[in-house]
């Protein structure tokens, strides 16, 4: 789970790390007045939406009066912001951040993420910031710091030094910097966090060392203990399809094709994706509906998967161990008897009661397409599809 950007800044503050002094606007009223509240002579109006590079996409204006700050609101409430990150389709701007402007001497970047290879969290820290870490990684990749953390101890203040020193910093600043490395990583730590990124950490020119901006994911399957952190879910800035998938329990990415995919196991869904492109298909999500699917779970799927427009056919592969294939097919029954399904369906089903499921299949009626092999499947499906299509 993402959150906003503010969201962020308030739960590293409580962690000890430096913040400007800002406010959240939902009108360009309360904007206006928001600053005035801040008070000084020169402010920054920041779209708040899941996604980076707003400062490139205009979603992010330096203002100094009250009239540039109302026109700024006024121009960002209700924008589709399209950035590199969100793709064409954009994500609107619901909300406004209103932050002190700050005299920047200096940019860096500081992040910790979990490397799944050293099975550790890693600090991913660089004395260029302000820009992206790829980017960083492909113009300047020897100014990238990287430690490994010790779970068993955690960050050390030595290794927070360790890295100040490496950014350049001062020593005036490394005290500053040892309270903010270490806040950060024990806000990663006990709010069950995945990414926590930095950027830019500036160095002002009064000698502050301020996030001036700031990224958290959050683990979704430790939310149920961080209730405080799931509370700050945006439903606005999720794809709808996900959106509606994680409030059911399955998995669901949405994709851009027109296959829509409905699958019992992570391994089999990356299985059967890669078949269908390799049979000149695109599929249109990737949908694992568990182990232990009951014919409900079954239909929800169904439903999920035929609400994308953009699906013009269906495949449903299910080998099941843990499942029963006649658990399946009656959900597919049942889908169907309640919902219009004009794409062409194909069904492979394989394992525990398979003949009790292909028997409830054939006798229901409906015109399911049936497979016996993953490529037969891919194979059918696809050219049921162009037959449908004419494409």
């Amino acid at each position: 789970m993402d959150i906003h950007e503010y969201q962020a800044k308030e739960l590293l503050r409580d962690f000890g790390v430096q913040i400007p002094q800002g406010g959240l606007a939902y009108s360009p009223e309360q904007a206006v007045y928001r600053a005035k509240e801040i008070g000084g002579e020169r402010w920054v109006v920041k779209a708040q939406v899941h996604a980076g590079g707003r400062g490139k996409a205009g979603g992010i204006r330096v203002c100094g009066d009250d009239k540039e700050i109302w026109q700024a609101a006024e121009e960002l409430f209700g924008k589709r912001l399209v950035t590199h990150q969100t793709g064409a389709q954009g994500k609107i701007i619901h909300r406004l951040y209103i932050e002190a402007a700050t005299d920047i001497d200096k940019e860096l970047y500081f992040g910790l993420v979990l490397d799944r290879t050293s099975e550790r969290v890693m600090v991913v820290a660089s004395a260029e910031g302000g820009m992206e870490i790829e980017e960083i990684a492909r113009l300047k990749p020897q100014s990238i710091l990287r430690v490994a953390v010790e779970p068993a101890v955690g960050m050390q203040g030595f290794e927070a030094r360790e890295i100040a020193f490496g950014l350049g910093l001062p020593a005036t600043l490394v005290s500053q910097a040892v309270t903010t490395f270490l806040g950060t990583y024990r806000a990663f730590r006990d709010l069950d966090a995945t990414m926590v990124e930095i950027n830019p950490l500036v160095v002002t020119k009064g000698g502050r060392l301020l996030a001036l901006d700031c990224k958290m994911s959050f683990d979704d399957n430790a939310l149920f203990r961080r209730s405080h952190i799931a509370e700050l879910r945006d439903k606005s800035q999720e794809d709808p399809r996900e959106m509606q998938a994680h409030d059911r329990g399955l998995s669901y990415v949405g994709l851009d094709g027109n296959i829509g995919c409905i699958i019992n196991g992570a391994g089999l869904a990356m299985a059967t994706m890669d078949m269908i492109k390799h049979a000149d298909g695109e599929p249109a999500n990737f949908m694992d509906i568990g182990g232990g699917a009951s014919p409900e779970r079954v239909a929800k799927a169904f439903r999920l998967v035929l609400s994308d427009s953009k699906v013009e056919a269906v495949l449903v592969n299910i080998f099941a161990g843990i499942n029963r294939c006649d658990w399946v097919a009656q959900g597919i029954v049942q889908a169907l008897e309640k919902l219009e399904c004009k794409a062409p369906l194909v069904v492979r089903l394989a394992g525990t009661n398979v003949a009790e499921g292909r028997q409830i299949l054939a006798g229901s009626g409906l015109p399911i397409i049936a497979a016996d092999t993953l490529k037969e499947a891919a194979d059918k499906v696809v050219a049921a599809w162009r037959q449908s299509t004419g494409k």
